[in-house]
């Protein structure tokens, strides 16, 4: 049975409702709950899931949409009852309270030194707190998605005519002055500067650069429409200047997916013109002519390891190749009818470069982020012989927290590619920081488990391929991660590159390929 609410003219944080659908979902008898404002986006992402009803058509972006799926006594009742505790909590004693300002001009009042604001709001609204914060002087994170591409376009260009940064929208990561913002990492201080359209991009280099000695000065996030022809790289072009100017940056770094090709161009010459050495890694696409400062990367970790080598660091024995012996074993284990790679990703900058690198193997595999619209899954809750899957799509988040956030959805996909009997190799990302969730290996540890079990009883064997972005400073810390992650029969590679490599490996030396 399902049921549904909606609240006019109740507006609350998307982060806030991800955590309140997650709580919803908790309760007994409840199949699934959304919690999630009435944009016209949610709405459309709700009826592709199967949820139509008419207070959903009827609802606007300022009104507040609950839907609940569920069944048994008193259910419902426990789920509005439970609602209304998340939504309207007892106020604290006053001096336990923390200031919560109610508008921008409120958080300010009194602040001194401040010049940055992180805004997550609906898209509806962010660009025009955006402007605000701009027109007061501050650099701006727009975390939101869901802001328009004319009004992204307007507000860079608003920016930079102030001689401010405006990182976004769909800005997921930064780390300014050695503070992480949104999901990020603890990693160490040091001299290479990074600038990205690819949020866990940023994640995976800076993560790898830590763990290979050398530390990061900034990383600017742009969104993941800066390097389109639409908005000409406006802020990696501020970002890559403004890191050129500064004394603690000694090395830049860019990542993006694909870029247009004037952009691309816009993008190398600034940074030759910077005066600094430089790492260029454009997912999927080839490598330029190298310049007398520029270096082309193709995966994230050898963008990782060229930045750090020019800022005067490791050697080339200091690059970690763990692709060995151990691929021939699992693929031996295979049954003759696993034929098929099963990617399932939190990071979308990561599973765009497990395809990349997957194709250049001789691995053709469909998924939801697929440049060719040939390849690309029409049902996204459905695996197709090799398959990845970005659960960080929007599909799957309307009314949900990040995967990275809450495991769920990941966890009963893992048994579902288990029940298939031609999967093979399950290929994963576990990526700490702020924000990720409190034990992101540990948690899918009992599903893997399982799935490993199903298959044995069928006399078949599943190989579980990972890597773990992150540090041993994040709150997660990597090494416990990698050790139980490895403990439960998990092949955990150095990083995420290095985990396609290896899954494809186990397909070959099985000779599914």
């Amino acid at each position: 049975m399902i049921q549904v609410k909606v609240k006019k003219d109740a507006y609350y944080d998307s982060v806030f409702l991800m955590q309140v659908s997650q709580e919803l979902n908790e309760i007994e008898g409840v199949t699934e709950a959304v919690v999630a404002m009435g944009t016209p986006h949610n709405k459309e992402l709700l009826a592709s899931r199967g949820f139509l009803d008419q207070a959903l058509d009827c609802a606007s972006a300022n009104d507040l949409v609950v839907v609940v799926k569920g069944a048994g006594k008193g259910v419902f009742g426990r789920v509005w009852r439970r609602l209304e505790e998340l939504l309207h909590p007892k106020c604290e004693a006053e001096e336990t309270r923390e200031f919560q300002a109610g508008s921008l001009d409120g958080a300010l009042q009194g602040a001194s030194g401040v010049n940055f604001a992180l805004i997550s709001l609906p898209g509806a609204y962010a660009g025009v707190e955006a402007k605000k914060a701009l027109a007061r002087g501050l650099h701006v994170m727009v975390f939101s998605d869901n802001v328009s591409l004319e009004e992204e376009v307007e507000l860079k260009k608003y920016a930079q005519g102030k001689g401010l940064l405006l990182l976004g929208p769909d800005c997921g990561t930064a780390i300014i002055q050695g503070y992480p913002l949104g999901f990020a990492n603890e990693v160490k201080r040091g001299n290479v500067g990074l600038v990205g359209a690819a949020g866990t991009g940023i994640q995976e280099v800076s993560t790898l650069i830590d763990r290979l000695g050398g530390g990061i000065s900034h990383a600017i996030g742009t969104g993941g429409r800066d390097l389109s022809e639409e908005v000409g790289g406006l802020t990696m072009l501020q970002g890559i200047a403004a890191l050129a100017k500064d004394p603690f940056t000694k090395v830049l770094v860019v990542i993006s997916k694909p870029p247009s090709d004037s952009v691309a161009k816009k993008v190398v010459f600034a940074l030759e013109a910077s005066g600094k050495p430089a790492v260029v890694c454009f997912l999927g696409r080839s490598g330029g002519e190298e310049g007398k400062r520029v270096r082309f990367a193709e995966t994230l970790e050898e963008a990782a390891f060229l930045a750090v080598v020019l800022g005067g660091g490791v050697s080339e024995q200091g690059k970690e190749d763990a692709l060995g012996a151990k691929a021939a074993e699992e693929g031996k284990k295979l049954k003759e009818e696993q034929r098929y790679l099963r990617g399932l990703f939190s990071g979308g900058t990561l599973c765009a470069e497990a395809l990349f690198l997957l194709s250049k193997k001789g691995i053709t595999a469909w998924s939801n982020i697929h440049l060719d619209s040939k390849l690309k899954l029409v049902d996204l809750w459905k695996s197709r012989k090799h398959c990845l899957v970005d659960l960080g799509d929007d599909v799957f988040t309307v009314g949900r927290p990040h995967p990275m956030i809450d495991p769920t959805l990941r966890i009963e996909r893992i048994l579902r590619e288990a029940e298939d009997p031609e999967t093979a190799v399950l290929l994963l990302d576990i990526v700490l920081g702020y924000g990720a969730h409190p034990d992101p290996g540990g948690v899918l540890i009992p599903s893997i488990a399982k799935a490993k079990h199903e298959v044995e009883k069928r006399g078949g064997y599943l190989s579980v391929v990972a890597s773990v972005t992150g540090t041993d400073q994040d709150p997660q810390v990597y090494s416990l991660q990698k050790e139980k992650l490895e403990k439960a029969g998990v092949a955990i590679l150095p990083s995420n590159a290095q985990a396609a490599l290896y899954a494809a490996m186990v397909l070959e030396k099985g000779q599914k390929i």
